[in-house]
């Protein structure tokens, strides 16, 4: 029989799941999924401005005049294209010499490219599907979305901790521990491949909203499979990004969306 206490935490569980979908107060761009943001834009930015700033103090910043050339107008033409979404970004494209193939978002629109995946991207339209992708996390305010669920999930571990407070220590830690795993297992990864996911839509729609054909981003996610197979590790489950072949297969079928955003610039 299962202790009452571990009931507790799977009931927190469920609550802190209920209460982040019931209080959605804002929708994401494009995809149209509402989503729960306690954070406001002003704090979210500034967050993201102190961040980066002290990335650019603590990682070299690549001083390849030709990449730096080629991320700033690709960086542009993405951030033109998703400026209704939005509009108070203090957009900012920089080059870290790093050989991580890897780009990063942070909140506000502060986006980061790795020189390690530029020979993945191999030209301008491979480039122009990871920057899309960097500034789909900024436009649905991921950043913000994930502080807000950890402020709940937090709330419940109080709740737990707090009604635990006169139980056998072994019960408590046992509890605890069920309801970490159960949190991260059940809804931080799960969630975290879902933005990763969205991203991607929203990236996809992007670069060919401003011209870049969408079979880029299926081509580069090939590459990068390739690239990238002897470093991929650890079942799916425990990983915050979805396996790059369901990324593929998610982007073969939202393509012709994509190439319907794209002919409208094409013609």
């Amino acid at each position: 029989m299962k202790h009452p206490f571990f009931r507790l935490a799977a009931l927190l569980i469920t609550s802190c799941a209920i209460l982040m979908k019931l209080a959605g107060c804002s929708t994401v761009p494009i995809t149209g999924r509402t989503q729960l943001n306690m954070i406001s834009p002003g704090q979210e930015m500034q967050l993201g401005l102190t961040s980066f700033e002290q990335m650019k103090k603590d990682v070299p910043i690549s001083r390849d005049l030709t990449a730096n050339a080629l991320v700033q107008k690709v960086g542009k033409r993405i951030a033109a294209a998703a400026a209704k979404d939005l509009p108070v970004a203090n957009w900012e494209f920089v080059v870290f010499e790093s050989q991580e193939a890897n780009a990063f978002c942070l909140p506000g629109g502060k986006i980061g490219v790795y020189t390690g995946i530029l020979p993945i991207t191999k030209d301008e339209a491979g480039l122009a599907a990871v920057i899309g992708h960097e500034v789909g996390h900024a436009s649905a305010h991921h950043g913000a979305e994930r502080m807000s669920e950890q402020l709940v999930m937090q709330a419940g571990g109080q709740v737990l901790g707090a009604t635990l407070s006169g139980a056998d220590s072994r019960a408590q830690a046992a509890a605890s521990t069920a309801y970490g795993l159960g949190t991260q297992l059940g809804r931080a990864l799960p969630h975290s491949r879902r933005q990763e996911s969205e991203a991607d839509e929203m990236g996809l729609i992007y670069m060919a909203r401003v011209g870049y054909n969408p079979q880029a981003a299926i081509d580069f996610w090939g590459r990068f499979a390739e690239a990238t197979r002897s470093s991929a590790g650890g079942p799916w489950f425990l990983r915050t990004h979805p396996i790059t072949e369901t990324r593929i297969r998610d982007l073969q079928d939202l393509l012709p969306k994509a190439m319907a955003e794209y002919q409208k610039i094409s013609r």
